[in-house]
């Protein structure tokens, strides 16, 4: 796994500490490399005037937290106070400014964390590409020259932390929507099991799948800002010892269609991890193996959105990407007894699920089975639902199931870069991401 070039938020945060930079320099080199298509807005004076602000309370000794100063991103998906909410999409242009900050945007500018921008994302957040034809469609960091799919529906998120572009931002996961960037950009991405980190201010794409989580360059950052958005006092997890730790990895369903750089990388991780001490088993789940048919009517999303979009699509739908239309359309056709069947095969799966992984402290799977995906190979609609439906297969699991998860990278330097994902059990949080703490030691070693 390849060193990141730029800063951790714990590197930033001790470089203020010890007065060898300040959040003013900070927000300025953030605000730098920040730009269309990642940025949908940017906050460039309010950014400016806030850190300059932090930077007096911690020359008075008054700073808020140690992260106070630091700048990070939000997703366009969640209120912040005077802008709209427009969710990746024109159909909400002229809609009211919102009146209040989301309390996961809040809890951040509780704690002296300055928000340059706000970050492009898949229209509503109902694909796991990241392209966006109103705003146009940021770019993995790997292979520019191409243009490759950065992963959604948290795509500026993820790009806006690869290029240095704050320390970390806030996505929206509900199929992996902060894991599969993660994966395609080459940094973490978290899903926290969805109780923990409250979901007002966010335009919800399904209540029952949807969860807040960040994007950063270590897991450590992820840990330190799902510890603020989730009102947790105390201090993050720290790192666990992978000895004698016991993984399952996921060699059934989650393998079909990987790509062969994907297999090596992943394989290589996990000798990695052998080498370091861990138990690794394959373990197969065969019961996740009918969420393909569970879901075809549409699922979750399809419902739940179409409950959520009904009036504004009889008002603006023409204004909607139609690819993103047509998905939300499935769920007006769906019943209240298909409905209630997906409520009772959740049920079912998350208790069948549970007995097996029960002897296992996580479970590993690749967190996407494809490289970044060229730009122009989605222009094809067939390609665009093909690609869309592989890169969503994996990590819809942990949603699905309730869980906690995680994508940290395992691609080696130069490489394209591969998500390594793992995960926990719903509400062991802290125990995953101490084991991925440990994980991204190992790969790194």
């Amino acid at each position: 796994m390849p060193r990141h070039p730029f800063p951790t938020l714990a590197e930033a945060a001790r470089a203020l500490v010890e007065g060898r930079t300040t959040s003013a320099a900070l927000v300025a080199e953030a605000l730098s490399r920040a730009a269309a298509p990642s940025f949908v807005a940017l906050h460039a004076a309010r950014a400016r005037a806030e850190a300059a602000a932090q930077d007096a309370l911690r020359a008075a000794g008054a700073a808020p937290s140690p992260l106070a100063g630091l700048p990070v991103t939000v997703k366009d998906l969640f209120d912040e106070a005077g802008q709209v909410t427009r969710a990746g999409s024109v159909a909400l242009d002229g809609a009211a400014p919102a009146a209040a900050d989301a309390p996961v945007v809040a809890r951040l500018r509780r704690a002296g964390m300055v928000v340059i921008g706000r970050t492009n994302m898949t229209e509503f957040a109902f694909s796991g590409l990241g392209v966006n034809p109103h705003f146009g469609t940021p770019t993995s960091p790997w292979d520019r020259a191409t243009g490759r799919l950065p992963g959604g529906s948290s795509s500026g998120a993820a790009v806006a932390a690869a290029d240095g572009a704050g320390f970390g931002g806030l996505g929206s996961d509900t199929g992996g929507s902060c894991r599969i960037p993660a994966a395609l950009c080459g940094v973490v991405g978290w899903k926290p099991t969805a109780r923990r980190v409250p979901l007002a201010g966010a335009v919800p794409l399904s209540f029952s799948l949807d969860s807040i989580g960040p994007l950063a360059r270590s897991v450590a950052c992820c840990a330190a800002l799902d510890s603020l958005i989730a009102g947790e006092e105390g201090a993050p997890p720290a790192p666990l010892d992978l000895r004698g730790r016991r993984f399952g990895n996921l060699a059934t369903y989650v393998t079909e269609g990987t790509e062969p750089g994907v297999a090596r990388a992943y394989d290589a991780a996990l000798r990695r991890l052998e080498a370091a001490g861990a138990r690794i088993e394959d373990v197969a789940l065969p019961e996740i193996a009918g969420l393909p048919a569970i879901n075809a009517g549409g699922g979750f999303g399809a419902s739940e959105a179409f409950h959520w979009h009904r009036d504004l699509i009889a008002r603006a739908g023409g204004r909607y990407d139609p690819r993103i239309l047509a998905r939300i359309l499935r769920g007006e056709r769906m019943s209240a007894a298909d409905y209630i069947g997906l409520l009772a095969a959740r049920r079912a799966m998350i208790a069948a699920v549970a007995a097996r992984t029960e002897p296992y402290d996580a479970i590993l799977c690749p967190t996407v089975p494809l490289l970044p995906p060229a730009l122009a190979a989605v222009e094809d609609e067939a390609e665009y639902g093909r690609i869309n439906l592989l890169l969503l297969r994996n990590p819809t699991v942990a949603n699905f199931l309730d869980r906690c998860a995680i994508s940290i990278p395992c691609h080696g330097p130069g490489e394209a870069p591969v998500g390594l994902m793992l995960m926990g059990e719903h509400g062991g949080d802290a125990q995953l991401f101490g084991l991925a703490m440990a994980c991204e030691a190992a790969l790194a070693a």
